[in-house]
């Protein structure tokens, strides 16, 4: 191989790369902002982020029965 088919090879594969990096980081933010559940959006969350343990009250999870703690991210009117 000569020098210019493999300049040219480098410079597709640099491109290729550079296409599905970004495309990788559109999907993650797309994800994050996603994720609005019940769980995330409740003053009171399951320690094991069960689906759907979210609470306005202190209590206990459905699902594995640990006590609820406090949501650290809520934003709400907390009482």
């Amino acid at each position: 191989m000569n020098f210019k088919s493999i300049l040219v090879i480098m410079v597709l594969i640099t491109a290729v790369t550079m296409v599905s990096c970004k495309e990788n980081t559109t999907e993650t933010k797309t994800q994050t902002t996603e994720k609005q559940g019940k769980d995330d959006t409740s003053v009171y969350v399951c320690p094991m982020h069960c689906k759907d343990s979210g609470s306005d009250k202190e209590g206990k999870c459905d699902t594995c029965g640990m006590a609820l703690v406090k949501n650290e991210d809520h934003t709400g009117n907390e009482f």
